[in-house]
């Protein structure tokens, strides 16, 4: 099975951009496509409304982000999803809505046909990268790379898997959205 999303008709806005130092935020996105509202990692953030204020100026509420994606679960990339009441989050190995937990693998779990989810550990053993297709590309949603000019991870749990992982991602990505940063064209490192 390709990792390419099968379809291209998906958009994405950086709600927030990232950083680590002294102190660390996590990136968040929206992405759109059809019914499918999702936001990527809602963690730590300054306050809350770098979050909800992008997210309004997009015209959506809260409420009306039907699904949320972890990438892993460092309290930095979680730690405001109690922000969107109505969703579905999606991590490694489950699905959860309210009180639900559906068991899947999130190999290759397609939320849409435009939005596919992979496993790629290194950072965590549990890491997943979300692939978005969009007319202009396919745009990674991931922790692979902590921001545009990082070539390490010091927190890594396995090295090895962190280098397959990216190997995997920028064989099908135009756009990388790092952990912690703005997004940016694997082929020439420009933040975009």
């Amino acid at each position: 099975m390709s990792d390419q999303p099968r379809e291209r008709t998906a958009t994405y806005h950086l709600l927030h951009a990232g950083y680590v130092g002294d102190n660390v935020a996590s990136t968040v996105a929206l992405v759109r496509d059809g019914d499918v509202v999702l936001v990527t990692d809602p963690g730590m953030v300054r306050d809350r409304e770098l979050i909800l204020g992008p997210l309004r100026e997009q015209g959506v509420a809260p409420e009306a982000v039907t699904d949320v994606v972890f990438s892993h679960h460092h309290p930095d990339h979680t730690l405001n999803a109690a922000l969107f009441p109505g969703a579905r989050f999606h991590d490694h190995w489950a699905i959860y809505e309210g009180d639900l937990w559906t068991d899947r693998d999130a190999e290759g779990w397609e939320l849409t046909p435009s939005i596919r989810l992979i496993r790629t550990p290194g950072h965590t053993p549990e890491d997943i990268t979300t692939l978005v297709g969009t007319p202009g590309g396919v745009v990674a949603f991931t922790h692979l790379w902590w921001s545009s000019d990082s070539e390490g991870d010091p927190f890594a749990t396995d090295l090895d898997a962190l280098h397959a992982g990216r190997a995997r991602v920028l064989a099908v990505a135009d756009v990388i959205v790092p952990g912690h940063g703005p997004a940016f064209r694997p082929t020439d490192r420009t933040p975009r």
